[in-house]
């Protein structure tokens, strides 16, 4: 359950990213921000699969 709401919010977090990169650019802090915000939810999620 815990899985699927974390997927969620990473789909959710890589959309809005992109769609910021392509208003933005790349280095713009928002992006960066955002990337960031990303970066945690991928490292939350690899946790729960470590065995």
């Amino acid at each position: 359950m815990l899985n699927n709401i974390l997927l969620g919010k990473i789909i959710l977090k890589k959309k809005v990213m992109y769609h910021k990169a392509k208003h933005f650019g790349l280095t713009h802090s928002s992006v960066v921000a955002c990337s960031q915000e990303l970066d945690l939810l991928l490292n939350q999620y690899q946790e729960i699969q470590a065995p």
